[in-house]
């Protein structure tokens, strides 16, 4: 089951003695930080968890699956995320 943003909110607030609301507010200003970061292309660091990047992904034909007919899928940037070491190791 994946972690709500209420649990991830209490989680914190309870290993590091914050208040809940403190912890929100700070979980909104690093979305806004991370976003903009993102949209000006450069890359985020989250030691620890991993790098978020934007990537290009080039336009290209698809095929709709109920006719099966051919479509051309617009290029667009896409957020990409490469899992730290650290992480990686943690898990396997």
């Amino acid at each position: 089951m994946a972690m709500t943003k209420d649990q991830l909110i209490s989680d914190i607030a309870e290993a590091t003695d914050t208040p809940k609301n403190t912890i929100r507010a700070v979980l909104e200003q690093l979305s806004e930080i991370v976003s903009d970061a993102l949209e000006n292309g450069d890359e985020i660091t989250l030691p620890g968890i991993g790098k978020l990047k934007v990537s290009e992904r080039p336009a290209r034909t698809g095929r709709n699956p109920q006719t099966g007919k051919a479509i051309e899928i617009a290029a667009k940037k896409v957020v990409k995320y490469v899992p730290a070491k650290a992480l990686s190791d943690a898990i396997n």
